[in-house]
């Protein structure tokens, strides 16, 4: 699966916006999307607790916490644990491609701050299942996130 290289200059403008529009897209993204199915887990952990997650090749930051009816947007740029890989690795881990033990490992998904709550999350994301998460997308999004799936695991 490959992406096209974001240009420097660009991300390097994108890392000098506040975080707050960023981050409240994310997390009203996260909340639409896949908030329904990660709400079964245990989120009692995290709740309160501050997330950041860094996608180093965009140049964005997205804060936010956990709470009984999903992410919110932190304006703070704050958090108790942070989460950094690239674009690419992100969308691999999303796409169930790549493995994050793996891309942990690799130093390709980096940890920082307080490491237990990042795996502590990092298992909850872990145990929901592909099907789980697709079959609750709208608009045929599910289907669209199958067919990206299958066409990065061919070009794996």
């Amino acid at each position: 699966m490959n992406l096209p290289a974001f240009p420097k200059s660009l991300a390097a403008l994108i890392a000098a916006l506040p975080a707050w529009p960023p981050s409240k897209v994310f997390t009203g993204v996260g909340n639409r999307l896949v908030w329904p199915t990660l709400s079964d887990l245990d989120w009692s952990n995290a709740q309160g607790r501050r997330f950041c997650v860094k996608v180093k090749d965009l140049g964005l930051s997205f804060y936010f916490s956990v709470g009984a009816h999903g992410f919110h947007a932190e304006r703070e740029p704050r958090a108790d644990v942070t989460f950094t890989a690239t674009a690419l690795d992100y969308a691999r881990l999303a796409l169930r491609v790549e493995d994050p033990d793996t891309l942990f490992f690799n130093r390709r998904l980096l940890i920082e701050g307080d490491t237990d709550l990042g795996l502590t999350v990092k298992n909850l994301l872990d145990g929901v299942e592909w099907e789980t998460v697709t079959a609750r997308l709208p608009l045929g999004l599910g289907r669209l996130a199958d067919r990206a799936r299958e066409r990065a695991l061919h070009h794996a």
